[in-house]
């Protein structure tokens, strides 16, 4: 798993089609709780549009039905990753940045979030999936439609996975973080996220609204409830990502619905692994064990209540027998000793 919280810098977006000038990546934002009927007192900046302003008001590649407006009017918003995963937002990063847009990061470095998944943050229609680059900077963009003039902005993707006219459940992946921009304008890996309602940028960019709470202008780290818990969603982190790169799993034990125990092992360093990965109350604090004893040593133990998993516990025991399990929910699983020698 990458360190979350870090927001890369250095994200340069060229907006201007006359000037030319040079500004940093454009990020979004999205709709502070969702009305059907937009009001003139609504809170949002009156910047004023500049030379080139409507250069990142690209023109929609596909229709809505008037029925979809009416009903994704009212979608509550989420954080557009996977379930789990947290983000750090910056809005003030960048000089592009017109009002409440937001950049998005949680690796160590510049480009640790390239690929990474970027799904829906509501229900709603693609209309535009193409590369913007070369005229607005945006590079790989999607925009959805989610109804009541309402909708969200993904840009500097790395690679696009629906099409304009498709339509999209919340949750649903839509695409990859990336750092494609304008030709010539090198950007770091990153999501650059807006949400708008009506027309005449940039008045129409709105504070983004994730879970049912704005976000916390101008920085604020948060974590994806996008599909998480009873409504079909699965737990973002696999045993794998949990022990870390080079371990393999050699063995698990279900425990019942809630969950499941792994015991997984790296050759190259000769050290096991465990790791309880709930699949159950996922997002919720719930009781859930990992513990790994290698014979003749004090077992080691993960306990507490976790929202996706206990673990990673890791021991030395190349060549020796090791106990193990774990607990979700009501079920437990203890191994014997087993395993000896890898």
């Amino acid at each position: 798993m990458r360190l979350d919280g870090v927001l890369t810098a250095g994200l340069v977006l060229l907006l201007g089609l006359g000037s030319g000038a040079a500004t940093s990546a454009a990020a979004a934002t999205l709709p502070a709780a969702p009305t059907p009927t937009p009001t003139a007192t609504q809170s949002s900046p009156t910047p004023t549009p500049t030379a080139g302003a409507e250069n990142n008001d690209p023109p929609n590649e596909a229709a809505v039905a008037e029925q979809s407006v009416r009903v994704m009017a009212s979608t509550n918003f989420q954080l557009p990753f996977p379930c789990g995963q947290s983000w750090a937002g910056n809005s003030s990063a960048s000089s592009a940045h017109r009002a409440y847009e937001i950049d998005f990061n949680r690796g160590s470095s510049a480009d640790a979030d390239l690929g990474d998944t970027v799904v829906a943050a509501a229900a709603g229609t693609v209309v535009i999936s193409s590369h913007q680059g070369s005229t607005n900077g945006y590079g790989n963009l999607v925009k959805i439609d989610h109804g009541g003039g309402w909708t969200t902005f993904y840009a500097h993707l790395n690679s696009r996975s629906v099409s304009a006219g498709a339509k999209v459940s919340q949750g649903q992946k839509i695409g990859t973080v990336g750092k494609t921009s304008k030709p010539g304008n090198n950007v770091s890996a990153h999501l650059h996220y807006e949400v708008r309602q009506g027309e005449g940028y940039p008045g129409n960019i709105r504070k983004a609204v994730f879970n049912g709470t704005t976000f916390g202008y101008p920085i604020q780290t948060l974590t994806s409830k996008n599909k998480c818990g009873g409504g079909g969603g699965t737990n973002p982190h696999t045993a794998q990502s949990v022990c870390g790169s080079g371990y393999t799993v050699i063995d698990s034990a279900a425990l019942g619905t809630a969950g499941t125990a792994y015991l997984l092992y790296n050759n190259a360093n000769g050290n096991n692994c465990v790791a309880t990965i709930k699949k159950s109350s996922l997002g919720t604090a719930t009781a859930t064990t990992a513990y790994l004893e290698v014979q003749g040593k004090t077992r080691i133990t993960d306990s507490g209540s976790f929202t996706y998993y206990a673990g990673p516990v890791r021991a030395a025991a190349a060549g020796k027998c090791v106990k193990w399990g774990g607990k979700a929910g009501s079920s437990t699983y203890n191994s014997p000793f087993e395993h000896c020698g890898s």
